[in-house]
Parts: C-alpha cells; sequence; structure tokens
C-alpha cells in the first residue's frame, strides 16, 4: 500500500530544504533571484502586514482594555497587549500572512515551472533547480519573516496605543510605560524566533509542493492549495512546540 500523496510530498519538500540549507552554506546562492525574492518577500508584502497588524492590535486592545479598565487596572493594558502580541499574535498572524501572500507566489510558479518542463531545461543545463530557485526563496523568507514580524509587532502596538487614549483614557505615558515594565529582550527574541522558523517553513514547503507538481496546468491550483494548507497544519503545530519549548518552563 503506497503512502498519501500529501506524506510523499512533504518528505520530498523536507529533502529539497536540506539540498537548500547545505547549498546556502556551501555559498551557492543565486544572488540576482534573490534580490527578486527579498522585494517579494519584503516590501511587496508590507502594506498587507500592517493593514492587519493595525487591526489586530486595535481590536485585541479595545477586548482587553475595556474589561481591565471595568477592573481599575487601566495601566497594565499596553503591557498584556505587547506580551501577547511578542509571544503568540505577531509571529502566528505574520505567518499566516505570508502564506497566503508569498507562499502561494512560491509554489504556482515553480509549479508552473515544473509543468511545462522549464525545471527540466534547467537540469539540462546542468544548473540544480535547487540552488538557482529554492535558496533564494528561502533565504529571503528566513530574513524577511523576522522583519515582516517586527513590523507587525510596532503597528499594533501603535493601534493598540491610540485605541486605549481615544476610547479609555489611558494616557500615552501610562500605556508606554506599562510596555517597557512588562516586555523583556526573551519575549522579543522569542517573536523573531518564532518568525524565522515560520519563514522556513513556508518556503520549504511552498517549493517542495511547486517542484513536486505533476500533470497539467490544472494541477498548479492544487499544488498552490495543498501547500498553504500544510503551511498552516505545519505553522501550527511548531507553534505548540516552541511557545512550551520557550514559556513552558
Amino acid at each position: 500500500m503506497s503512502s498519501p500523496r500529501w506524506l510523499q510530498r512533504l518528505l520530498a519538500s523536507l529533502v529539497i530544504g536540506g539540498q537548500a540549507v547545505t547549498a546556502t552554506v556551501k555559498g551557492r546562492i543565486n544572488r540576482s533571484e534573490l534580490q527578486d525574492q527579498l522585494m517579494e518577500a519584503g516590501p511587496s508584502s508590507l502594506l498587507i502586514v500592517l493593514i492587519i497588524s493595525v487591526a489586530a492590535g486595535s481590536v485585541f486592545n479595545i477586548q482587553v482594555a475595556a474589561e481591565l479598565t471595568r477592573q481599575g487596572a487601566g495601566s497594565t493594558v499596553g503591557g498584556i497587549l505587547a506580551i501577547g502580541l511578542a509571544r503568540e499574535i505577531a509571529p502566528l498572524l505574520t505567518s499566516c500572512l505570508l502564506a497566503g501572500k508569498v507562499a502561494t507566489a512560491y509554489a504556482a510558479q515553480l509549479g508552473t515551472m515544473k509543468v511545462t518542463e522549464q525545471i527540466d531545461a534547467i537540469t539540462m543545463l546542468r544548473t540544480d533547480p535547487v540552488e538557482y530557485l529554492v535558496v533564494p526563496r528561502m533565504i529571503a523568507m528566513v530574513v524577511m519573516a523576522p522583519v515582516q514580524c517586527f513590523f507587525f509587532f510596532l503597528a499594533a502596538l501603535w493601534s493598540g496605543q491610540i485605541t486605549s487614549t481615544a476610547l479609555y483614557n489611558i494616557p500615552p505615558a501610562v500605556f508606554w510605560g506599562s510596555v517597557r515594565n512588562w516586555v523583556d529582550s526573551l519575549d522579543l527574541l522569542s517573536m523573531l524566533l518564532k518568525a524565522l522558523v515560520f519563514g522556513m517553513i513556508i518556503a520549504i514547503v511552498s517549493c517542495g509542493w511547486g517542484l513536486t507538481t505533476k500533470g497539467g496546468p490544472k494541477e498548479v491550483g492544487s499544488s498552490t492549495t495543498g501547500a498553504v494548507v500544510m503551511i498552516l497544519v505545519l505553522v501550527a503545530i511548531m507553534d505548540v512546540v516552541l511557545t512550551q519549548m520557550l514559556f513552558g518552563g
């Protein structure tokens, strides 16, 4: 009995990811392609990250501030918002946004190249498709996912402070003082570590699904959808593992 198709593709993605990491360590990087992928994972995706971060920060803060001000603990609103963002909300939502924006592009691009035999042509030219196509995408996501997450965190905090002041009369100085008192360097480092790991998952799975696309152009859409679903599942599982490792003790 053969193993499920998704499992075969996941194992193939892990092999491709290992090859990409090895090639990166050896310095085999397609720098011209890397520049394009850094733009795709960075500036081209920043607007949607900022829009969602402002909305998320405002909504989460309204929920928290409304309850805490009723309890007479309005001075803790900023700290609680910052802790929630740093430890969980910012890395998780950023990875979901990048999965929808960047992973779909990666899977569709490589899937199209696979079914139109462009990957075979690259191999015939004695060029490793993993080095040429996957390595730049993986590096771009590993670099840009933490950067995007950090911008998400800052924008969400800023929107939280505005809603706190406008709706619940919490002075900005009190809000930011609470943030400084509650958040330490470990929280920020854990946020960036989560974003980095999630970025690696996004790149490896999306590229793996793209390169294992079989059939005609119709299968490209299936590969793209399958890649995003698998990314979200793996990110959720890894989020639990990392949270336990970082904060469970």
